[in-house]
């Protein structure tokens, strides 16, 4: 199992800052089942296995995340003959979860409850493996507005449906509203290593998520439909005048629930249309392979600067 064999240095333990669940019960829970990571404190050693993680990369395809796996091995030179990258989720179908050094990346499916169900597993998770200093990017795919495809959008803000900053669920029959604000710093950090790529053009701006992918989104060409093709223009236009440059269907719920639990988190995803052109998702699919790799590239040369600087710190 190719997972280790990377070294990242421990910070002083007055400055590392520790995965902790805001939920009381889970300290004094004798034994936590994640369920559908197929993973349980009594069966498994969460902190040995997990312990030195520092980066969780997520998206929705458990084979792109594996994909993304193997490339992250070959880039931090772990990658070896023979070397295997084994799903450590395998007792289900749910999940999948990968390890490579310091980062760890795992799928999540599609749209908000699902990746809600991953995110709390996965923070607790961290909590039970001692992790501290952890970094959650979400590398996926988007649909853009007025945005070339292949154009890659780093998120300031994720906004709902009506372009407002926030997350809305129902907990005990009651409607609870929380903020969507992504880390401001670490957005800018990602902004500056796309600029020394220069490999693609990558854009800031805000991410519109839903709950839905055709009618939601506004498209044409669901089993529904219930507008026009001029009213679809209308709120595509509107929420490019509220700096929307993206759709997708996950960053809500994960600047909602990491930023709870005081997790940098950021949102990465490459445009695969213009949907102020169409709605469908027509490109070959060896062009779309390279879109998708895109924010792989910039997340991964996040990770290694990440890595140097903390095995090179300046001097004080």
């Amino acid at each position: 199992m190719a997972s280790s064999g990377l070294q990242t240095k421990k910070g002083d333990s007055h400055s590392d800052h520790l995965v902790q669940p805001t939920n009381p019960n889970v300290a004094a829970m004798q034994e936590d089942v994640l369920y559908h990571f197929s993973l349980s404190t009594s069966t498994h050693d969460f902190p040995a296995m997990f312990g030195d993680v520092k980066f969780v990369c997520v998206g929705g395809s458990p084979t792109r995340m594996e994909a993304f796996a193997k490339y992250m091995a070959k880039e931090l030179g772990l990658d070896h003959p023979g070397a295997e990258y084994p799903n450590i989720c395998r007792g289900t179908d749910r999940f999948a979860m990968f390890k490579v050094g310091p980062v760890l990346s795992v799928s999540h499916g599609i749209g908000i409850p699902s990746t809600s169900v991953m995110l709390h597993e996965l923070i607790k998770l961290l909590y039970h493996a001692h992790c501290s200093d952890v970094t959650v990017i979400r590398i996926g795919t988007s649909g853009g507005i007025g945005l070339k495809p292949g154009s890659v959008v780093i998120t300031r803000q994720a906004v709902d449906a009506s372009f407002k900053p926030v997350f809305e669920q129902v907990v005990l029959g009651k409607r609870v509203v929380q903020r969507t604000h992504l880390d401001e710093e670490l957005a800018q950090e990602l902004m500056q290593c796309s600029l020394e790529l220069l490999d693609f053009p990558t854009v800031l701006g805000n991410t519109m998520c839903t709950s839905d992918f055709y009618e939601g989104q506004g498209r044409l060409d669901g089993a529904l439909c219930s507008y026009t093709e001029k009213d679809k223009q209308k709120y595509l236009q509107a929420a490019h005048s509220a700096g929307v440059c993206n759709i997708e269907m996950e960053s809500s719920v994960l600047a909602a629930i990491c930023g709870a639990c005081s997790i940098p988190v950021a949102v990465v995803c490459v445009t695969l249309l213009n949907r102020l052109e169409g709605d469908q998702v027509s490109s070959p699919h060896e062009v779309l392979v390279e879109y998708q790799q895109r924010p792989q590239r910039l997340v991964s040369h996040f990770i290694k600067k990440r890595l140097a600087a903390a095995r090179n710190p300046p001097n004080l």
